[in-house]
């Protein structure tokens, strides 16, 4: 009998539809939406609630357009509208401009308008909206919100005064990181968003990883303020040293509207060194050190076929999120310490001794682009490393308040002994670093020697879950790399289910890594994150090492100080140990 030819799956073309957009004849895709079409021919309708990693709910009503259709003239929304042949769009009519107006009239007169204090304030887009559409004060007086303010946090802070419900905050921590930290709560007018029984955000599942409050449009959702901290502790009389997450020195620009993606790494420790640290060091170096022990980790379990897969464990958002959904499967996180806690560690420690200081002399900021790390130097196991932490955002608004123009700026260096970095510490700050990192040391490790291939562009880009099979040593080696908590749930339920094909996984909690994190400027849409992305990719390639396990200063503090690799006190002080969390 013949083989029965299997069928080829061909896309189908696309049958495009006419309409007319403000009396201009297009021909349009059927299955977008009236909003993104009206974009792509530049013109800009407000929205709130729309964001492009969320589902749309059209739950803001700021959207409106006027649709003609076969004699009908009707308002909707066009965030959830899509063409049809023949339809007629009006974007900006008198009527829509008085139902815009009326929607946002609605939305402030139960909003707290204290802009001067709002975290949000100059870049707000209920701000701008009100501005653009000439409203001085709303003729709904309404009755405004009277919420406490919870501050429970180390990391977040929630205010409902200023929340409009446009419910992006709750369809990120359910939908896309699967958390479920907070939702909407009582009714009518009185709903609020928070935790479920109106708890305190301490009390609740939140893992910190400050995805809410980069998809806040109001500052309800803020990072836990801590630059007065470091302003006091500049009169201290204590020496202050800052380290330097890798992801900063793609971000920060930004905050002063340099082009995303600008590399700003001199002009960073330029101004950390005027804003008065004695020293700046680069977490990169850290970075090079927990690949030494991840890799060192990963190949003993990999020849002893043992708790396999392995986890990378820099990202403390996933840390606590394992802890507290997935406790029996946290053998197989390793026990590396992230980054930030590694430097911090040698800077008490090692460093300390050098300069013959007590570690309790040295004050220790942290310049990091997670909220999620305010909660980390809190967690038992490091209290007494770092002291604070201030996010990118937050150094951004510190160098502004110090009157220092960023832009003009020279280049500075890091400080030695725990300044120099490879690329492989480099790119830490995007999705896929870590692993790549690790496989090129591992790779060198298992093979025996020093391999050319060190970039691994199979898990690079922004999908959310991207897997690899290599062969080192004769042996196949199956990774896989994944942002987002939603994923980081999907493997953890393979892992549980003992259906897990890989040996190595990364995760990190945030949409595009660290690049993406929580104390990021905003917006952090794809666009600006690829730009970021390829910022970190080239400052790689600049790099002389780019191998962690050749970093000069690196090896020399092992021989110096820790011993050898994964070693007794390279664990004391390198690695730690997890807990069972608690959620409500």
């Amino acid at each position: 009998m013949p083989r029965k030819k299997k069928e080829q799956t061909v896309n189908p073309v696309v049958q495009k539809v006419k309409i007319f957009l403000n009396d201009e004849e297009i021909m349009v895709d059927p299955n977008n939406y009236l909003i993104d079409i009206a974009d792509e021919h530049g013109i800009k309708i407000p929205h709130f609630c729309m964001h492009e990693r969320l589902e749309r709910t059209a739950a803001c009503r700021l959207c409106v357009v006027e649709v003609e259709m076969r004699g009908n003239r009707i308002i909707t929304t066009s965030c959830s509208t899509k063409p049809a042949e023949g339809m007629k769009v009006y974007t900006h009519t008198p009527r829509l401009l008085e139902a815009r107006r009326i929607n946002l009239e609605l939305l402030l007169a139960n909003h707290d308008l204290n802009c001067p204090t709002c975290p949000s304030n100059l870049n707000c887009k209920l701000q701008r909206y009100a501005s653009e559409l000439m409203i001085e004060q709303s003729r709904f007086t309404g009755v405004k919100r009277d919420v406490p303010v919870d501050d429970s946090s180390v990391s977040i802070v929630r205010n409902d005064n200023r929340c409009i419900l446009c419910g992006r905050c709750v369809r990120m921590c359910n939908d896309v990181q699967t958390v479920h930290a907070i939702g909407f709560q009582k009714r009518g007018f009185d709903t609020i968003i928070t935790p479920a029984l109106d708890y305190p955000m301490d009390k609740s599942a939140c893992v910190n990883c400050g995805q809410c409050v980069i998809v806040c449009p109001t500052g309800a959702l803020s990072e836990k303020p801590g630059v007065q901290h470091v302003i006091d502790a500049l009169n201290s009389g204590k020496m202050l040293i800052a380290q330097t997450a890798p992801s900063i020195r793609a971000t920060l620009g930004e905050c002063f509207g340099m082009e995303p993606g600008t590399n700003v790494t001199g002009k960073m420790v330029s101004a950390l060194r005027k804003i008065g640290f004695e020293k700046v060091f680069d977490t990169d170096l850290g970075a090079d050190i927990t690949i030494i022990e991840e890799a060192t980790e990963f190949i003993k379990r990999f020849k002893e076929n043992r708790d396999l897969p392995l986890i990378t464990t820099c990202c403390p958002a996933w840390i606590k999120f394992g802890e507290q959904f997935f406790f029996e499967e946290l053998n197989h996180m390793s026990t590396c310490r992230s980054p930030q806690a590694i430097l911090a560690s040698l800077i008490k420690t090692y460093y300390a001794e050098n300069i013959g200081k007590k570690p309790e002399d040295i004050i220790l900021v942290d310049i990091m682009p997670c909220t999620a790390k305010k909660y980390e130097i809190q967690r038992p196991e490091f209290v007494k490393e770092a002291d604070y932490v201030l996010t990118t955002v937050e150094l951004g608004k510190l160098i502004k308040q110090m009157n220092i123009d960023f832009e003009k700026l020279p280049d500075s260096e890091f400080d030695n002994p725990l300044g120099e970095s490879t690329g492989a510490g480099v790119i830490f700050g995007r999705s896929g670093g870590v692993m790549e990192a690790a496989l090129r040391t591992a790779a060198d490790w298992l093979e025996g020697k020093s391999l050319e291939k060190i970039e691994y562009k199979g898990i690079r880009g922004m999908e959310t879950m991207k897997e690899a099979t290599l062969t080192l040593a004769g042996k196949e080696v199956r990774i896989c790399v994944v942002h987002t908590l939603g994923e980081a749930r999907k493997l953890l339920e393979q892992i549980k289910q003992g259906k897990s094909p890989y040996h190595f996984i990364e995760i990190m909690a945030c949409y595009g890594g660290c690049i993406g994190g929580g104390g990021q400027p905003r917006p952090t849409n794809k666009e600006i994150l690829l730009k970021r992305m390829d910022a970190i990719n080239k400052e790689d390639k600049r790099k002389k090492f780019r191998k962690s396990h050749e970093n000069p200063s690196a090896l020399k503090i092992y021989a110096e100080y820790l011993g050898e690799f994964g070693g007794e006190r390279a664990h004391k002080l390198l690695h730690t140990s997890y807990s069972k969390k608690p959620y409500k």
